[in-house]
């Protein structure tokens, strides 16, 4: 019998590629979107893959619709209609876990509306916990940030580094985190908190990647600037570097989900919940990136400056020490990897999914 889990944002750019892995992996995968910002697309895709019996699809908003439907013939499932999460609990049986990726993940945008930031992350992952206890589900992967930190006081930055978020994205993810840990405390739940620092990339055949547009990670951009899909723009304020481009810690999307496979097994295992940084432990620069990028394509993007984004820092690398120790995991994939995969994804994909 197959591990069942349920894959929350399973049709966003990292849940999709999840998704896709855990599949690979031989896993039974429940998929939840109420694609505000993610696809349905790659999620049928997928299901044509690997059957329907594999991946099952449902459209629910985390936010609300947590009543029980008296009726369960109003239960809406393939992409046909809208699900209360308590009815998706109570159909699913024997869910082993849930991978948690649903999120709203701009930091400029937070800058700007906040109010949906501390809706959307903090209330659907407290309505996600209650479902989860009330049903007896007690594992949690949780997909995190490093913007939790702030402003590096150190680098590299392991998870003893205080947590002083400097925009509302980064301080909704450190609440939600909060509530996790209390629903371990109170609760019972098992949990590995990861922090992501950057992403990039897609999966290693380019079948299932980003389509934000626009998007707002470097990597993608300056991929689809090179293939002349869209202009691309450096969105960066001058910082203390020594290209005065912001330095970031870029982590393949493949290696970073395989890291939520190792903290799945890891529970499963009964290791005790944890907090756990996912990076490369080096770092790139934004203009490094994009001389990556012309490197492998051997042209040249015309750099256009536009307004820089808000609630951005210096520099910020990731300590993966921890990650090695307690999940044995190390990123197998370079920045080149991820660019190549990029290429392949946009040449078949130009526009992302389409709605």
């Amino acid at each position: 019998m197959k591990t069942k889990i349920l894959i929350t944002g399973a049709g966003g750019y990292i849940g999709s590629v999840a998704t896709y892995l855990f599949l690979q992996k031989g896993y039974e995968v429940v998929a939840i979107d109420n694609y505000s910002t993610g696809y349905r697309q790659p999620l049928e895709v997928l299901q044509k893959k690997f059957s329907k019996d594999s991946l099952r699809l449902y459209e629910a908003d985390l936010e609300n619709d947590l009543s029980p439907i008296p009726n369960q013939s109003r239960l809406k499932r393939d992409g046909t209609g809208s699900s209360s999460l308590d009815s998706i609990f109570e159909r699913e049986k024997n869910i082993s876990a849930v991978v948690h990726y649903a999120a709203s993940c701009l930091v400029d945008e937070s800058m700007k509306k906040p109010e949906k930031y501390f809706e959307n992350n903090i209330l659907g992952t407290l309505n996600l916990l209650k479902q989860m206890t009330q049903h007896k589900i007690e594992h949690i992967i949780f997909s995190s940030t490093c913007a939790v930190y702030g402003e590096a006081e150190y680098v590299p930055v392991d998870e003893k580094h205080p947590t002083k978020p400097n925009n509302p994205y980064g301080e909704s993810k450190l609440m939600a985190e909060k509530i996790i840990e209390w629903f371990g405390r109170l609760k019972g739940v098992k949990y590995c908190i990861l922090r992501y620092f950057n992403v990039a990339g897609s999966s290693d055949d380019g079948l299932i990647g980003d389509s934000k547009n626009p998007s707002t990670l470097l990597t993608q951009n300056a991929v689809r600037g090179i293939l002349s899909i869209e202009p691309f723009y450096l969105t960066y304020a001058e910082v203390d570097t020594p290209d005065r481009s912001p330095i970031r810690d870029y982590t393949n999307v493949v290696d970073l989900n395989e890291a939520h496979l190792k903290a799945l097994n890891y529970l499963f295992n009964g290791g005790k919940s944890e907090i756990i940084n996912l990076g490369t432990g080096t770092g790139n620069s934004v203009l490094e990136i994009v001389n990556k990028v012309e490197e492998i394509t051997g042209k040249q993007i015309e750099k256009k400056k536009a307004t820089p984004r808000q609630g951005e820092y210096a520099k910020m690398i990731a300590s993966v020490d921890k990650a090695k120790q307690i999940l044995d995991w190390v990123p197998k994939r370079t920045i080149g990897n991820s660019v190549k995969s990029l290429i392949q994804w946009y040449k078949s994909h130009p526009q992302g999914w389409q709605k």
